[in-house]
């Protein structure tokens, strides 16, 4: 008994072994490979023409608002510059103003004496 049951069990194995597919030959899977890579190849080329895409976009979004922040810098400083003048032209009309009032009560005060 013991014998045909290894005789079934090496038989199995053997039908196995003869009934599996032939490998797949080394010489179809090359123009598939070859595919693959080129294909691999040109995304890799699309990704970095849409980074530098995005790059150079950003770079002259960043133009832009370092322009306009530069653009609302220098209307600041000009509004100073104006208010600054302002300021000084008032301070010199008053000073004139004080100073003929002043000239003006000199020579009234020894008129009244």
């Amino acid at each position: 008994m013991k014998k045909v049951i290894a005789t079934l069990i090496a038989g199995l194995f053997a039908s196995a072994a003869f009934a599996q597919a032939p490998a797949p030959s080394a010489s179809t899977s090359v123009p598939v490979a070859k595919a693959q890579a080129k294909e691999a190849k040109t995304d890799a080329k699309a990704d970095a023409k849409e980074t530098k895409a995005v790059t150079k976009a950003d770079a002259k979004e960043a133009g832009k608002e370092a322009s306009a922040k530069q653009d609302v810098t220098s209307a600041k400083a000009d509004n100073t510059v104006a208010k600054v003048k302002a300021h000084s032209t008032a301070d010199k009309t008053k000073a004139k103003a004080a100073d003929k009032e002043t000239k003006v009560e000199a020579k009234a005060a020894p008129a009244g004496k």
